[in-house]
């Protein structure tokens, strides 16, 4: 007798993997259409899905990417922790996501999530009317990864192009073409391959569920702005950032992490006024470390978290610390 297929429950939030173009060739300006399938229209269309898993649809509202933000991430925290309780033989939940903000989504739920589930992100490249598009396979794929046991304990994970990446280390790296997703420091974790899931290697840094950080009864998230270096930036940007609230700042600074005079003297300011500053690099790769001159400042390192990343982190540490030394270890520890 065969054993029983993985129930797997997908959460559709719209994105490029369910949007209709104007015609087959139309792979840049779907979105102009405005035509976004649910969660159910999106499953309906690959049957093939039911020679793997058993899969059932959860629709969130579908939009393209950009318009999604907190609020939409403490509402898939509490959709996922209810699915866990609602559902004792679930398997593992796949959230359909715009790959523009994905990265952020990804990293944002893999630092609050309290399921311990496997959760996948999954996109497209190329809307699922378009020619040749990503959006079936990555999908397939995508539930025959949140079917894996192995998958457990990595936090958020995100497979598009046959790749899973760990959402910590992944980023978006090309605008167009397929292979998209890169993790530029460490690489991929895996790939779904035609016969099997093969992991390669796991993630140390903590993640979901075992994190200090819970969003779903959280009214906001403390106000943290990012301030990108260019030549002759004079700080105008970040004084304006903290006139409009900020609680924290990221400094999208010069490889390996500086920014321009203007932006530090407005930094300093900032500093002085109890606003939390994170130095980054707007390089996309490699560490930021607190040298001497940034530890005389004030300022606190990023790791090698990318800005948009270490926003979010930042965010949520503010959520239970303003304590430097204990931003500097939350740095460390996820």
């Amino acid at each position: 007798m065969a054993s029983p297929k993985p129930r797997i429950a997908f959460i559709g939030t719209g994105g490029t993997m369910a949007s209709l173009g104007k015609g087959p060739r139309d792979i840049q300006d779907y979105s102009a259409t405005g035509q976004v399938m649910d969660a159910a229209t999106v499953l309906a269309r690959l049957p093939e899905l039911a020679e793997v898993a058993d899969v059932f649809a959860l629709s969130h509202r579908a939009s393209i990417s950009t318009h999604l933000g907190f609020v939409d991430w403490r509402s898939l925290a509490r959709s996922c922790s209810q699915l866990e309780a609602a559902e004792p033989g679930l398997a593992g939940i796949v959230i359909g996501h715009g790959t523009s903000l994905m990265e952020e989504t990804a990293y944002a739920l893999s630092l609050t999530l309290k399921t311990s589930l496997p959760v996948v992100m999954v996109g497209a490249q190329r809307p699922a009317s378009a020619l040749s598009s990503d959006a079936s396979m990555n999908l397939l794929n995508a539930v025959r990864l949140a079917a894996c046991p192995e998958a457990r304990g990595m936090g958020v994970l995100v497979l598009l192009n046959d790749e899973i990446h760990t959402a910590r280390d992944v980023a978006k790296t090309s605008t167009w073409r397929l292979q998209a997703f890169r993790a530029p420091d460490f690489g991929a974790l895996g790939h779904a391959d035609g016969d099997r899931i093969a992991f390669y290697r796991r993630p140390l840094r903590r993640a979901a569920p075992d994190t200090e950080f819970d969003i779903r009864d959280l009214p906001a998230l403390p106000r943290v702005d990012i301030a990108y270096s260019h030549a002759d930036a004079d700080g105008t940007a970040i004084r304006a950032f903290v006139a409009a609230g900020a609680q924290g700042i990221v400094s999208a600074g010069f490889p390996p992490g500086s920014g321009t005079p203007g932006e530090t003297e407005a930094l300093r300011e900032a500093l002085a006024e109890g606003v939390v500053v994170v130095q980054s690099s707007r390089a996309g790769s490699g560490r930021v470390i607190q040298g001497r001159r940034m530890a005389q400042e004030g300022m606190l390192a990023a790791d090698n978290l990318t800005p948009q990343k270490a926003r979010i982190l930042l965010a949520l540490a503010l959520t239970v610390t303003r304590d430097p030394a204990e931003i500097t270890r939350i740095f460390g520890t996820y």
